[in-house]
């Protein structure tokens, strides 16, 4: 059923297509939701096209609706995860339930913005919705999103996310699907427009604005079941672990080996499974009631991944995959290493206390933030950047170290200025001295006492403060030496402070502890998954191809000492759909600093999208800029939009920020 409009109580209609097993109206079955803004018609329709006719051919109606002020729905998209959002998926789903083909019993599901918004809509308890399955998301919008990172301000997707999302915001209805009014409703989206860069940065703290749609502040609010999916190449994998520890209601968790992807989509990292037969369980057994002996798997089951070398992308991690009953388990112990003592390192004097002062591109092979599968999305060797960074590490082991969880860091620390950031990475080392990137962490130590507010750092004073890494699984052999880097920049990740400073690290008062996996739950294994499946895809055919250029490339500059990073994102290209429409995308990040200089940092990103059918013709190109100066973030955001070859629309924001504590 294309192009079904579901009506709300102020009159806005959002736009759905449904699709149903042939006997829905006879028979009624169950619906699932899939609730996003990235247009079912175009953006994720090949997506859509994997799994919505898969699940109807399994017996329930499957509903992709575009939310409110995006694709071809009505209204304004005011930012991501407003109330009027979750108020909006409330309204669909008590629609869903009264439909002649549904019985009333509804379930939701999606990957990223989708899975944000399963939980939220969940924690409104909406009396249909029995069941969901959140895939990377997180139950914490400010620790785990694109905001934020230890307190700390994203330089990356902070800007490149909020541009991607400003190019989204841009785009017309579709007039075949909507009619005339499609230029009525693109003009009101247009004149509508407000960066959303403006608000995120405007709120630096972890106040009201960031718990609003994180369902760890009640968790008992989510009455439905949660299946809890990640990957660990995704940064959202830390959700699952406090998803199954801290809810009340049934939750399962999942974690592969993936990038920001379904499951069973072929993307690097793999191996892909059969994660939409592992839904169906979930939903027969929630919505029809079916024993499907889902709720005898382990409440955690998890890949637990063999070391590798470094590389840019794999086609396959190896590992074991294992269940626990439990998280925390009691099949997790925990392991401590003194930074003085059991980590040894160069950089400590007679008096045991290391100086950290590097330099502001140390971070510059940090890779994607999110990897999507692309071939250079994943971390290279960091030998360089460890090399920049204050190293400490253990001897080579003698016997495997098998982490599975949430490493965490206690330091004891000095600053010489009143705003520093401290960043740390886990490394594997191999006997030849390549260093592969386990996990890694973050404090902006003005939130050392806490994320909802700020205290400076009185310079010289030693302090307390903690980072918990991200979590991960990962085995390191024997022979190997697992190495902690300590640096006080990494960019573009983590926004510099407006002022250059160095830490000092008491080792001795300072140490790192692991959650390590008993080897005995590794040798039982006993986990498995069926292998891929998913419906026909979509008949897209290739657009123009566009000139080649890098996914990631890195230029230095000795003579100034500037660093600049250009990212293609990779979203997909330029492509035909089969309805006739010809869509065109290009897309860049580019990313500037000068290495001895915080305040040189600058962020960029850029779109251009083209969509045409027939005699129609619509061009949208998008920027969108940050600088900062010690008090202020400098915000730039332009739109131009065409009609044919005629300009549409054209608007330009400029904002300062007052930087309170990032």
């Amino acid at each position: 059923m294309e192009d079904v409009l579901i009506p709300l109580n102020d009159g806005t209609r959002l736009a759905a297509t449904v699709w149903l097993p042939e006997d829905a109206i006879s028979n009624p079955v169950p619906a699932l939701l899939e609730y996003l803004p990235y247009r079912r018609g175009d953006w994720t329709a090949p997506r859509d096209a994997q799994r919505h006719p898969w699940y109807a051919g399994h017996g329930y109606a499957s509903v992709r609706v575009d939310i409110r002020g995006c694709g071809d729905s009505e209204g304004i998209m005011l930012d991501e995860y407003h109330p009027q959002e979750q108020a909006d998926g409330v309204e669909v789903i008590e629609w869903l339930a009264a439909q002649p083909w549904c019985t009333g019993k509804v379930g939701m599901f999606g990957i990223s913005w989708g899975g944000f918004n399963s939980l939220q809509i969940a924690a409104e308890q909406p009396e249909a919705l029995k069941a969901v399955v959140t895939v990377c998301s997180t139950d914490d919008r400010y620790a785990d999103d694109v905001h934020y990172f230890g307190g700390a301000m994203l330089g990356i997707d902070m800007l490149s996310w909020a541009g991607t999302m400003l190019a989204f915001q841009c785009r017309p209805p579709a007039p075949w699907r909507v009619g005339d009014q499609w230029e009525s409703m693109w003009k009101e989206r247009l004149e509508g427009l407000q960066p959303f860069a403006e608000t995120w940065m405007g709120h630096q703290e972890r106040d009201e604005y960031w718990r609003r749609g994180s369902v760890c502040e009640d968790y008992s609010r989510v009455t439905a079941a949660v299946m809890a999916v990640g990957g660990w190449a995704d940064p959202y994998r830390s959700a699952v672990l406090r998803l199954v520890a801290g809810s009340d209601g049934p939750v399962q968790g999942l974690i592969g080996p993936w990038s920001h992807q379904y499951p069973d989509i072929a993307r690097t990292p793999g191996p892909n499974i059969g994660f939409l037969q592992e839904t169906l369980r979930w939903w027969d057994y929630w919505l029809k009631g079916i024993d499907t002996g889902i709720m005898a798997e382990p409440a955690l089951r998890a890949l637990h991944q063999d070391s590798v070398r470094p590389a840019t992308h794999y086609p396959v991690r190896t590992g074991t995959w294992v269940g626990l009953e439990s998280w925390p388990s009691k099949s997790v112990d925990t392991a401590t290493f003194n930074l003085a003592g059991d980590l040894r390192s160069t950089a400590t004097n007679a008096a045991q206390l290391a100086v950290v002062a590097t330099p502001q591109h140390t971070g510059i092979d940090a890779a994607r933030w999110f990897p999507y599968g692309n071939l250079s999305d994943l971390p290279p060797d960091q030998r360089s950047e460890d090399g920049r960074s204050v190293v400490f590490e253990t001897p080579e082991l003698t016997e495997n170290l098998n982490i599975l969880g949430f490493p965490r860091l206690r330091l004891r620390v000095s600053s010489t200025a009143r705003r520093s950031n401290l960043f740390a990475r886990l490394c594997d080392v191999a006997p030849d001295g390549s260093s592969t990137l386990i996990t890694r962490g973050a404090i902006n130590l003005c939130k050392r006492n806490g994320m909802d507010h700020a205290e400076d750092v009185v310079p010289g004073e030693f302090v307390e403060a903690e980072i918990e890494l991200r979590a991960i699984s990962w085995q390191l052999p024997a022979g190997h030496k697992l190495r902690l880097a300590l640096s006080n920049t990494y960019w573009p990740w983590i926004w510099p402070h407006g002022e250059q400073g160095a830490l000092t690290i008491d080792a001795s008062g300072s140490e790192l502890s692991l959650d390590v996996l008993d080897p005995a739950v590794i040798a039982a294994g006993g986990v498995s998954f069926e292998e891929a499946e998913q419906s026909a895809p979509l008949d897209i055919k290739p657009g123009p191809v566009l000139e080649p250029r890098p996914e990631r490339e890195v230029r230095y500059e000795p003579a100034t000492g500037s660093w600049t990073l250009t990212v293609d994102p990779n979203f997909g290209g330029n492509r035909i759909y089969p309805d006739g429409l010809h869509y065109g995308e290009e897309a860049v990040e580019i990313y500037r600093i000068e290495e001895a200089d915080p305040l040189s940092a600058s962020a960029e990103s850029r779109w251009k999208i083209s969509m045409k059918r027939e005699d129609w013709s619509v061009r949208i190109e998008t920027s969108a800029t940050v600088t900062a100066t010690a008090e202020h973030y400098v915000l730039r955001h332009s739109v131009t939009t065409y009609k044919g070859d005629e300009v549409f629309f054209e608007k330009t924001f400029d904002k300062q920020i007052a930087r309170t504590s990032a």
